[in-house]
């Protein structure tokens, strides 16, 4: 699985890639994560408001910082889907 966590460095998109970190070890889950910061990237990838978090190649959150439980369920649901 593939992660990304889309934003320019500001504080929300440092606090999401945090969350998801523990999120994802609270759920046994292996993935790699990787902190996307140009805006032209970001861009290209559909988010239209930071932070953004992809799983394989899809946006799944925008805007937001959700609490470590909700990004927990985030992650499971996309390895089912």
């Amino acid at each position: 699985m593939r992660i990304d966590v889309y934003g320019p460095g500001c504080t929300n998109c440092k606090r999401l890639e945090q969350q998801t970190k523990e999120a994802l070890a609270n759920t046994g889950l292996e993935a790699d994560i990787t902190k996307v910061e140009d805006v032209l990237a970001i861009a290209e990838a559909g988010v239209m408001r930071t932070p953004g978090l992809g799983i394989d190649g899809r946006i799944v959150l925008q805007g937001r910082v959700p609490g470590v439980t909700e990004l927990e369920y985030i992650i499971k649901k996309a390895v089912r889907e």
